[in-house]
């Protein structure tokens, strides 16, 4: 059974009738997932379902794309600070429809691509789908990854420096000069980066020890930042040596994506039409109608 249902089953979460009946799999992500948590971490959970056929393919009730009233779409659904009072635990869930999770997967977005390479300890519930998308998740892995993880990085770079926070990170600034949490995402994700583009694939817990000496204070703002001039100039002559495709691998992640369908739904044969049948099906006429000339 999911978290998620136990969740459900006790009242204390209420998602979508089609995430709890179609989800495949949820994750551990944040801190957890990275080796680095403490005891009053939140549990960041990470995932994705897959919804009714209808709400994939909306054309199967009778919707024309731009014209009339359109069936609403279901991306995501998400909901923060869940109250675990028994266990002593507060959640922050983000389920995703498995359309939306392979293309933001397809488009390497770090969070998303993270939650493919959790450690299996990490894995609270997984279908036979989502473990054969996690068998297959190098796939989703292209040289796109360098300018979206660098992009992230650059951005934790800049909420570090922050002086002037809100909440809880105002102590920490105040404790070390700068904020600790997000410095450690800086690190983290060239690491990855780097892994990706040299290996075609993620240890999320590689750096683990020097991700935690950074959760300590142990390093000071100019040597985080230091050590990302360093890494990103090292970066940029690793992405040209890279064996990693340029862009996505789009044919095969789609292949993947509709096995998947096919595989919980059954058939896809009231869905999708099969273009090379539709082929075949053309040829064979012209074939007859030929002979019969």
């Amino acid at each position: 059974m999911s978290h998620l249902r136990k969740l459900a089953d006790r009242k204390l979460v209420a998602p979508p009738k089609h995430v709890l009946s179609g989800l495949q799999y949820e994750t551990i992500m944040g801190s957890g997932a990275y080796g680095v948590s403490t005891d009053n971490s939140d549990m960041d959970v990470y995932g994705f379902c897959i919804p009714e056929k209808d709400m994939i393919f909306p054309h199967l009730k009778g919707e024309i794309p731009g014209f009339g009233r359109q069936i609403q779409r279901f991306n995501q659904w998400q909901e923060h600070h869940i109250q675990d009072e028994d266990n002593n635990r507060e959640y922050d869930f983000n389920i995703y429809s498995i359309i939306q999770y392979f293309q933001l997967c397809m488009d390497c977005n770090p969070n998303m691509i993270d939650s493919l390479y959790t450690p299996q300890n990490c894995i609270l519930y997984i279908s036979p789908i989502a473990q054969m998308v996690r068998e297959n998740r190098d796939v989703f892995l292209s040289k796109l990854a360098w300018h979206k993880f660098k992009g992230y990085a650059y951005s934790q770079v800049h909420k570090m420096k922050n002086k002037n926070p809100e909440g809880k990170r105002k102590e920490t600034v105040e404790k070390h000069g700068y904020d600790i949490k997000f410095a450690y995402h800086v690190v983290r994700l060239l690491d990855e980066c780097d892994q990706i583009l040299t290996t075609g694939t993620i240890n999320l817990r590689r750096d683990a020890e020097r991700l935690k000496a950074i959760r300590r204070g142990d390093w000071t703002m100019e040597e985080i930042l230091a050590h990302f001039d360093e890494k990103e100039k090292y970066l940029e002559s690793v992405y040209q040596d890279s064996d990693l495709p340029h862009s996505p691998r789009e044919d095969e992640i789609k292949e993947l994506l509709m096995e998947c369908l096919r595989l919980h739904f059954g058939t896809l044969n009231d869905a999708v039409v099969d273009a090379d049948a539709a082929s075949r099906a053309i040829d064979k006429i012209k074939k007859v109608l030929g002979e019969m000339s």
